[in-house]
Order: structure tokens, then sequence, then C-alpha cells
């Protein structure tokens, strides 16, 4: 298994403050805290988050920037997609999804907030386990 947690542009960070919804562990290290709300989020082999909705009255969603290691991203009621560098994936507000690290790959993407009018974020249930497991 190749080690990327020390192989990206951005500082790994500490421990994520968010670590209620994920399984396993990730590390965020803000980049951006106003304008655009920037942050290098790294996770550990197996970490995912659980699903979630970008909500938005206008404009809003998130980007991901995959800059290190081996992921996945995917959204209700379709396939997971693998990411890798150099990947981008554009998530428009309102659509629920996960993204995180491949079983046996560290992965890093920066999470870029989209601006928008009253943006939040809804935390929904954990990734199934089974589905999970069962991606190559």
């Amino acid at each position: 298994m190749k080690d990327y947690s020390n192989s990206v542009i951005f500082p790994k960070g500490e421990k994520n403050p968010f670590s209620q919804y994920f399984d396993g562990q990730s590390y965020l290290q803000m980049l951006t805290g106003e304008g655009v709300v920037i942050g290098n989020v790294t996770f550990e082999p197996g970490c995912r988050n659980h699903w979630h909705i970008h909500h938005a009255m206008q404009g809003g969603g998130q980007i991901l920037l995959c800059t290190g290691g081996r992921g996945w991203y995917q959204e209700w009621g379709k396939e997971a997609r693998e990411l890798h560098p150099g990947d981008v994936v554009v998530i428009p507000a309102g659509v629920k999804h996960w993204h995180g690290a491949a079983a046996d790959s560290w992965f890093v993407h920066l999470a870029v907030e989209v601006p928008g009018e009253e943006t939040r974020t809804e935390w929904c249930e954990p990734v199934d386990e089974e589905i999970y497991c069962c991606l190559p």
C-alpha cells in the first residue's frame, strides 16, 4: 500500500473536527476561510464521509480537486466513480453524495465550497459497509 500522507502539496492538518460524520480517520487543513472556502482533506485508507447534501437557496455546492492517492465519489442512485490525482468532481447543490479513500490507499482532495446564498450541509447516514467493501 502506497502511503500518500506526505506526498501532497498542502499540509495534512489536524484530526478532522467533523469526524462524527466520517467512518475512519481523516484530517483537515483549512487553506482559506473567506471568499471561497477551501479545505485540504486527507483520508486514511478506508476512510470515507457519510452521505451528505450541500444545500443552498442559490449557487452553492462543492468542487473536489483530487491531489493524492486513490478514492471514490458516489451520488445517490448512481455507480461509484474511482478518483485519482488530477480528477475534478463538480457537485451541484442538492445532490446527495459521499467521497473518501479506497480501502487500500490514502486519498487527498481539496474541498472547495461554491459560494451561495443560505448554504448549509445536511449530514445523512453512513455509507453501507457491504457496498463500500465491494468497491475494487
